[in-house]
This record gives C-alpha cells, sequence and structure tokens, in this order.
C-alpha cells in the first residue's frame, strides 16, 4: 500500500478522468502534459455541442427525421433536396396517390342514367314514311347500332377515338390535361375517348369540375369492363349533341338532311361527325366561317378514316363534292307545314289515346314513333288554297263582315276512311282550335244528302214528287228546304238520324229530332262529314275515319290500332242512287269537274234557303272526299256570327269561298289535267242570318 500522499493523487487523477468523461473524452493513454489535456477538451466541447443540438431536435443524441434544410451545406445546395429525398418524395406521392385512387374506384359505382339521357321525343310520320315532326323536351329517337351505317359509325371513330375498340375506355392524357387546366384556372376539359363521353353523356353532369371529372374516369373504367364496345358506341350515338336541337343521331340525320340515320351515306356521316366538335362552329348553314370550318373537317375525317384504316383510299376519292345539309328548319314546331303541324299531332294523338289506351302521361315519357295517314303534297295544297282564298277574297281592314272568318276542312280516302289532310286554322300555336276536327257548326243543306238516303233506303222512288212538284233529287239541287222537311217528317227524325250515324257521323254530334232536324242542325265536324260522304262514294261501305296506321315503343308495336272494319250502312242500290243526285249538283255548282278515272264529281253545300250561320261545300271524287266550312267568331264570344257581306256582295253570304278553296285544294292533287271547272255564277250558293 502507498502512503497518504500518494493514495491522494491517485484519487485526484480518478477525478479528474471521471471530470473529463462526463464532457465528452477521455485523456488518452500515452499521451503526456498539455496536449493531451487540449485535445480532450476540444473533444469535449464538440461532444457538448452535440449534446445541445439533440436536445433542440427534441431527440437527444439523434439526427433529424428530415433533414430539410440540409445541414452541413451552404448556399443554395443547402436547399436542394438529395436524390434520397426525392426518391422518398416521389415514392411517398405515388403511394398516396395509388391509395387514393383505389380509395376512389372502391366507393364509386357506376350511377342511375340521368332522366336526360333516356328521355326521348314522339315522333310523328308523314304516310310516305318521312319525318313530320318530333315533339317533346328532348329530340332525341333512340336506335340500335344496326340501324346506323358503318360508314358513319367508322366516320366517328376515326374523328374522335381511333383506339376505341383497343383501348380501356379511359385516356390518362386526358385526365392530365384536365388537372393542369384545374391548376392554370382554365376549364378542365381535355381529350376525352368516346367511352368517357358517353359516360359524361349518361350518368354525369355537364360540369367542368376536377370531381365530376375522376368520377368520370372511374366510371369509364367500370363500364369498359361491364359493357362491350358496341353497347357502348349505341349509347354515345344516341345520346350526343348535334346542334339544331337534335340529340343522337337519328334526330341529327332528320334535323340535317332529312332523312333517317340509316340512309346516311359516308359523306354524310363524315359531317355529322364533325358536328360532334362543336354544333356551334361545324353548322355550315349557320355562317360563311362555320362552313368553311365545316368543309375542312369534313375532309379530315374522311382522310382521318383513310389513315386509320376505316376507309380506303379509292372510296374516299369518291367523296369530292361537300354533302350541303338542309337549311335549318323547325321540325319540331307545331307551326310548320303552314301552321298545319300542330292540328295534325292533335288529331293523331287522340286517336292514339282512344284506341291503345295510351295516356298523356305514357305519351310524356317520349320514344313512341307514330306512323300517320297524313299526305304531305295534300296537307300544304289544302293550306295553300285555303290562305289564298282569303287573302285574295277578304278584306278585314276594309270590311268589317270580314273579320274573324275562320276555315276548317278535310280530305278523306273514300276506299278505306284513311284521313289524308286537314286545315285546323290558321296556326297551331296561335288558334288552339281545330276547325277540322271540331263540332259546333251546323252542317246546313249538307245534311241533305242523309234525308234522302233513309227515304229511298225504305223504298221511296227518286222520281217521287213532293211540295212544289219537284222529286227529292231535284228539291237537293235547287235547295227545297219544304221538301226536305216534310220527307224527314215522313221517313221518321229518327230514322234519319240512324242513316246519318250509320254512314259514319257521331251520335254526339246530332241534334234534337225535332221538325228542323232534316235542314241541318246538327253540328258534325268537318273529318265526319267527309268520311260520311265517302259512303255514298263507295257503294253504300262505311267506314270510320283513322288518322295512325301504326305506333311502335323500343321497335315494338303498340296494340290496338287495327282500322275499324268496313261495314254495310246502305244498300248500293241507295247508294248509287244518292251519288247521282250529288254529281247532278257539283255540275249545278261548280260545272263538270272531272276527275283522273273520268268520272264527274259529286257534291254537297249549303244553299241560299239555309238560316244557319255557316256554309260549307263537300266533294269527292273515286278516291278522295274532302269537306270545307267557314265560319265567322268574335273573341272571347262562342256564339257564331252572321255570314252576310262576308268577301263582298258576290260571294253570296261567303259560301261562295268554300267552293273556290275545295276547287283549288283539289285541282293540283285530284282533277285531271286541263280539267279545269266550267265555273260561272253558282246557281244556289247562299248561306246566312237574313
Amino acid at each position: 500500500m502507498g502512503t497518504h500522499a500518494q493514495r491522494d493523487g491517485a484519487q485526484k487523477t480518478t477525478d479528474r478522468r471521471r471530470r473529463l468523461r462526463r464532457l465528452g473524452d477521455v485523456p488518452r493513454r500515452g499521451r503526456r502534459g498539455a496536449r493531451k489535456l487540449v485535445g480532450s477538451a476540444r473533444r469535449g466541447r464538440r461532444g457538448v455541442r452535440r449534446i445541445v443540438g439533440s436536445a433542440r431536435r427534441g431527440r437527444p443524441g439523434g439526427r433529424r427525421f428530415v433533414d430539410y434544410p440540409r445541414s452541413g451545406r451552404k448556399g443554395v445546395r443547402r436547399w436542394l433536396p438529395s436524390w434520397r429525398q426525392w426518391l422518398s418524395a416521389c415514392l411517398l406521392g405515388g403511394g398516396g396517390l395509388a391509395g387514393l385512387f383505389t380509395y376512389v374506384y372502391v366507393t364509386v359505382d357506376i350511377p342511375d342514367e340521368n332522366d336526360a339521357a333516356s328521355r326521348e321525343a314522339n315522333v310523328y310520320y308523314w304516310s310516305d314514311g318521312t319525318q313530320m315532326v318530333s315533339i317533346g323536351d328532348v329530340n332525341r329517337q333512340i336506335v340500335e347500332l344496326k340501324d346506323v351505317p358503318k360508314s358513319v359509325r367508322n366516320a366517328v371513330i376515326a374523328a374522335e377515338n381511333a383506339t376505341f375498340y383497343s383501348d380501356s375506355g379511359v385516356s390518362p392524357q386526358g385526365l392530365g390535361r384536365a388537372l393542369v387546366n384545374m391548376v392554370k384556372g382554365q376549364e378542365t376539359q381535355g381529350g376525352s375517348t368516346i367511352t368517357q363521353q358517353y359516360v359524361k353523356n349518361t350518368y354525369l353532369s355537364q360540369d367542368q369540375t376536377v370531381t365530376r371529372k375522376v368520377k368520370e374516369f372511374v366510371i369509364s373504367l367500370k363500364v369498359d369492363q361491364r359493357k362491350t364496345k358496341d353497347e357502348i358506341l349505341q349509347g354515345y350515338l344516341n345520346s350526343s349533341w348535334f346542334g339544331r336541337g337534335a340529340y343522337g343521331v337519328e334526330a341529327a340525320a332528320h334535323a340535317y338532311y332529312g332523312i333517317p340515320a340509316r340512309e346516311l351515306n359516308a359523306s354524310q356521316g363524315a359531317l355529322l361527325a364533325a358536328l360532334l366538335k362543336g354544333a356551334e362552329m361545324y353548322d355550315p348553314s349557320t355562317s360563311a366561317a362555320n362552313h368553311r370550318r365545316a368543309k375542312a373537317r369534313w375532309a379530315w375525317i374522311l382522310d382521318r378514316q383513310v389513315a386509320v384504316g376505316r376507309m380506303s383510299a379509292k372510296e374516299r376519292a369518291r367523296y369530292k363534292e361537300f354533302p350541303e345539309p338542309l337549311k335549318e328548319s323547325r321540325s319540331t314546331s307545331l307551326s310548320g307545314h303552314y301552321g298545319q303541324t300542330g292540328y295534325l299531332v292533335d288529331v293523331a294523338t287522340k286517336y292514339v289515346r282512344q284506341r291503345t289506351g295510351l295516356t298523356d302521361k305514357d305519351l310524356a315519357l317520349g320514344g313512341y314513333e307514330i306512323h300517320t295517314t297524313f299526305d304531305k303534297r295534300r296537307v300544304l295544297q289544302l293550306a295553300r288554297s285555303v290562305k289564298g282564298v282569303l287573302s285574295r277574297d277578304l278584306d278585314p281592314k276594309r270590311r268589317a263582315q270580314d273579320k274573324g272568318v275562320q276555315v276548317g276542312a278535310a280530305s278523306v280516302r273514300t276506299r278505306d276512311g284513311a284521313v289524308l289532310a286537314l286545315y285546323g286554322g290558321a296556326d297551331a300555336t296561335r288558334h288552339f282550335s281545330n276547325n277540322a276536327d271540331t263540332t259546333g257548326v251546323p252542317a246546313g243543306s249538307t245534311f241533305k244528302p242523309f234525308v234522302l238516303a233513309s227515304a229511298l233506303q225504305d223504298g221511296m222512288r227518286p222520281d217521287e214528287k213532293g211540295p212544289g212538284g219537284m222529286t227529292p233529287v231535284e228539291a237537293l239541287v235547287e235547295g227545297g228546304n219544304a221538301t226536305y222537311q216534310k220527307l224527314g217528317a215522313e221517313v221518321g227524325q229518327r230514322r234519319v238520324r240512324d242513316v246519318a250515324v250509320g254512314a259514319g257521323m257521331l251520335e254526339q254530334s246530332m241534334a234534337r229530332t225535332d221538325k228542323s232536324f232534316p235542314l241541318g242542325t246538327s253540328t258534325p265536324s268537318a273529318v265526319r262529314l267527309a268520311s260520311a260522304y265517302g259512303t255514298f262514294a263507295r257503294d253504300g261501305l262505311q267506314h270510320d275515319p283513322y288518322s295512325v296506321t301504326s305506333v311502335t315503343k323500343d321497335g315494338e308495336p303498340v296494340e290496338g290500332l287495327e282500322p275499324a272494319r268496313t261495314r254495310r250502312a246502305l244498300d248500293a242500290r241507295v247508294a248509287h242512287q244518292v251519288d247521282a243526285a250529288l254529281r247532278d249538283v257539283a255540275v249545278d255548282t261548280v260545272g263538270r269537274v272531272v276527275s283522273k278515272t273520268g268520272r264527274p264529281v259529286a257534291a254537297g253545300r249549303t244553299s241560299d234557303q239555309d238560316r244557319f250561320r255557316a256554309s260549307w261545300f263537300i266533294g269527292y271524287t273515286p278516291e278522295v272526299s274532302t269537306s270545307v266550312t267557314l265560319f265567322r267568331m268574335r273573341p272571347r264570344d262562342p256564339l257564331l256570327q252572321p255570314l252576310s257581306g262576308v268577301g263582298g256582295s258576290k260571294s253570296r253570304h261567303g259560301n261562295a269561298l268554300t267552293e273556290r278553296i275545295w276547287r283549288d285544294a283539289l285541282s293540283g292533287v285530284d282533277l285531271a289535267p286541263g280539267g279545269k271547272s266550267k265555273v260561272g255564277s253558282p246557281k244556289a250558293a247562299a248561306l246566312g242570318d237574313r
């Protein structure tokens, strides 16, 4: 053991080493003197700084979790991330986006179709199959893909999405552009596939937002997996906007070319495909600039089909002339065709409701194709005739009697009762009452042939004379009211009514069977009176008038529209006798007008002995029976007004006008070329209030 002094020295050395150890270092063995102590002190200070730095960072003795700004770097390098930091950020961001996409993909499912995508119009067609009008909030008629020519499909695919049949239904680049545009504060729209556009049209709104764009992307992926490409293309062609109020390729074909989609050729299809880029810029009929743009894009789409293998160069060479579309027409307007379209639709719709059981609510859902009996040429001719006569013979500014004049007219095919034409008024969008299909206008002397028919049916001879020494046939020509009043009393008013209803007039239009009944107090419509006169033309066989031949929904026929069966209303002998008498009336009134078959026209009319405030003229050829009525009304007054002075002194209370309308209407469609009537001053054509 050492001395006490030695033990004290050793203890001091040990204490000094402990202090230095706490400061971060221990004097290195083998070193002597000041150098060993100075080195230990320096290291001790660095240790202190490390301890202090760790404490400040909240992690004693450790490194920072993210070394940014980078320690140990100066200037710009201090702020530049290291490659490890770049890699970590990319992995973290990619993982986050993948997780977010997975969440969105799982939570977003294909929604139900929106109402606008499935809403259709009801389309009415002329008797020749061409479209008359489209009625509904959305002008769309859904067709199957097989009804769209392949050349039209190729044009759309080449213009909009050349890889449609091979891609996954989405365009990541388009989504990326949408996000970039959002950051820039611009619209989020970007290039989209046909599938994405179909999804936007069918399942989503048209809002230009990132949320809608992301949903569109995800739903498009799912739709592409669950539907075939043909189903998607069919939906896209039926939901896309083509301008001119047309949604879908079928409505567009009618709006631009007046034909159904199945009749489009490749050149026309290329123009319709161009419209998908924006009809407001590519409808060639809108402006010269639009025409230039449309023509350039039309040519590009044809060339593009060659480039992507959807058209041969040889076929492309055939399309050199730009397929000019029709001028924009109001195919959805009820005021079309001289204002008559609305009246035609009214009659056809009523017929459909009565025969099929479809309600207004059913029809409001749309999607019905209604094929009518209306002949476009006859409708236009009848409307021109009415407007021509009224504008030529009436002067409401100078003659108060010419104010408020109304005309109704109808043409019915004699062999089967098909309604070929109507004139319901000046314009269905302004004059809402259909003058051709309304009751309330007394028939007057045009009712007398039914009195004659009932008497002949009961055994009376045509040459049997009545009051004034006239036969019933002569009284029909001369307008003998007394003869027919007595004849009606002899036959029986109820018997006369039954014959008239049997010939085709409606029970509810029949007046009271009093002593004036044979003189025409009943109020049939122009349609019904023309049809009933047709019974005389077809040997006594009666057929109810009809205006619709078929109705389909989604390609399936609606039942109940079969026309009523023809039935015998009069003996053939009686019909022939009445027909002969009416031919005498026609000769007396309008001269010997000859039909295309060479048979003379038969006619009925109101006479100067009538006291009712209406004028009628009815004439028929072997093919068509046409009735025309004229009356006057004041606004907000349901009573008919006097016809005295209407059309001036030469019109004989306005009923000369009905003869002129009938003659002009028939001259272009039923009368033989050169078969002009020998019309002088009618012997008996006055009607009115005396």
